[in-house]
């Protein structure tokens, strides 16, 4: 058998060197600032060498024709030799002349000189010459001469021209570049300091500060030390503080709600087995009741074992809604009308002298699971015959109406009662577990859960109107199946 071919092994991959880079943000902000103000340094150090230049050539120029003045005071207008050298060195040039009219003359002229000056006219530089000019007197070589041309301003000349070695120049232009790197770099630490202590104070420290609050939130949410202090400014600062506060508050609500459900869902799950038993019990007792053969009881027993079954659920979903899980719907056509009905039965509207209006058609039909259809109902009758019962003062009879309507594909079922209206800060909260009930000793948990259900539904359930006279909720469910008579005319003619 032929040896199988090695694999071939993906090659290594280099190790990229990172850019060291500081971590605090505070180090960040002073390497950046310092960084920020050499760069515009760095940027004026052209025109201030161009200047510097500028202004050694024309005070050559101004000296030259200082010293071009000494031949006009003699009688033959000459001088000796070494009064034009004293004059040259002076002037620190080494050839001086002057046009006039037209006529060029040289007025003092030293020894010949090795390499042909370059010249620079100071009565007219373009600005990109100007700037490069002392970069091409540093960088031009030793032993160069300069041709300088400027116009006068003693004599009365078209021009005056010096010639000057540029060593002088370039050492001046070394020397003023070293002052300007060290102004510059002051300047730049020192501005770089301010901007740092300034931003530190206003910015750092004030994030730094929001920045441990969430750490010690998220260790311990319930460490009082881990509120930030508001400062009360108006800034971005001041609403990242507000807003944290508000978020701290919003999320300690939710994990209270949340070990209370938890608790329920503990203390629920304890006496969920003793609750079956007793309704099991219960259950028993209606199977013997019903070997009486009595009308009244035959009449009664059906009610109370559906009483008992959806207890047993009821006991059930409140232990699964402990644990945020909720059975999925099995939605049906479900006469709307008789679930109103019993709903209301089980909200005890009629026992408590709160009359239900059911505007709701006999054969108006929903698509829902009628099991949670009935516990929705229940919740919303029973809510609005409590805020009726607690409502002080009252004196017109209570009323709770249920309507149906259509929508496209939606069936829209409207519970309105004239009770007292909800508060505001029940209304911003009123969906949330054990934080939505306004009336002493609610738990909150009826309105989340007949919320809770409608979604699961594909639904939802809102409130659309509140206020002193009475309080409308709106269930909408998805689909909208014709009357019941719709389909059971044929079979009513097959059985006449």
């Amino acid at each position: 058998m032929a040896d199988s071919a090695p694999t071939p092994q993906a090659p290594d991959r280099p190790t990229r060197r990172r850019f060291f880079w500081p971590g605090g943000l505070s180090a960040r902000l002073l390497t950046l600032t310092i960084l920020f103000v050499a760069f515009a340094a760095a940027f004026a150090l052209p025109p201030a060498l161009a200047s510097f230049e500028d202004q050694w050539l024309l005070d050559r120029i101004r000296a030259g024709e200082i010293a071009s003045l000494a031949p006009e005071a003699t009688p033959d207008r000459k001088v000796s030799q070494p009064i034009t050298a004293q004059l040259l060195e002076g002037a620190g040039v080494v050839r001086i002349a002057i046009q006039a009219d037209g006529v060029r003359r040289l007025v003092l002229g030293g020894t010949t000189l090795a390499h042909t000056p370059y010249l620079v006219d100071l009565r007219g530089q373009a600005p990109v010459s100007w700037l490069f000019a002392p970069f091409q007197t540093l960088f031009g070589g030793d032993g160069r001469f300069v041709r300088v041309i400027a116009s006068p301003t003693f004599l009365k000349a078209d021009f005056v021209e010096v010639v000057a070695p540029d060593a002088e120049l370039k050492r001046g232009l070394i020397s003023y570049l070293w002052k300007l790197v060290f102004v510059a770099a002051f300047v730049s630490t020192a501005a770089g300091a301010l901007v740092y202590l300034t931003l530190n104070f206003f910015l750092v420290r004030p994030m730094q500060r929001i920045t441990k609050a969430m750490e010690r939130f998220r260790a311990d949410p319930e460490d009082p030390e881990a509120h930030v202090p508001l400062s009360g400014r108006r800034d971005e600062v001041g609403r990242a503080e507000a807003e944290l506060d508000r978020m701290q508050a919003d999320l300690r609500v939710a994990l209270n709600a949340r070990a209370r459900l938890a608790a329920l869902g503990e203390a629920v799950a304890k006496i969920n087995h003793d609750l079956k038993n007793m309704l099991t019990s219960a259950q028993i007792a209606s199977e013997r009741l019903a070997a009486l053969k009595d009308p009244k009881v035959s009449q009664a027993l059906p009610r109370l074992e559906r009483a008992l079954d959806r207890a047993v659920k009821l006991a059930s979903g409140v232990l699964t809604y402990g644990k945020s899980e909720e059975a999925a719907p099995e939605p049906r056509p479900v006469a709307l009308a008789a679930a109103v009905a019993a709903a209301a039965d089980e909200a005890r509207l009629a026992e408590l002298q709160v009359r239900l209006s059911n505007e709701v058609g006999k054969t108006d039909q929903v698509v829902a699971d009628p099991d949670q259809l009935h516990r929705i109902l229940a919740n919303l009758l029973r809510n609005a015959r409590q805020a009726i019962e607690h409502q002080e003062g009252r004196r017109t009879p209570g009323r709770v109406s249920v309507s149906l309507a259509r929508d496209g594909d939606l069936s829209l079922i409207r519970v309105a009662d004239n009770g007292p209206g909800l508060p505001e800060r029940v209304q911003e909260r009123l969906f949330q577990p054990f934080a939505g009930s306004g009336r002493p000793g609610g738990t909150g948990l009826g309105l989340a859960i007949a919320r809770e259900l409608a979604q699961a539904h594909g639904g939802d359930l809102t409130l659309v109107a509140t206020g002193p006279a009475g309080s409308t909720f709106e269930l909408r469910l998805p689909g909208a199946p014709p009357p019941a008579h719709a389909r059971r005319r044929p079979a009513a003619r097959a059985k006449t």
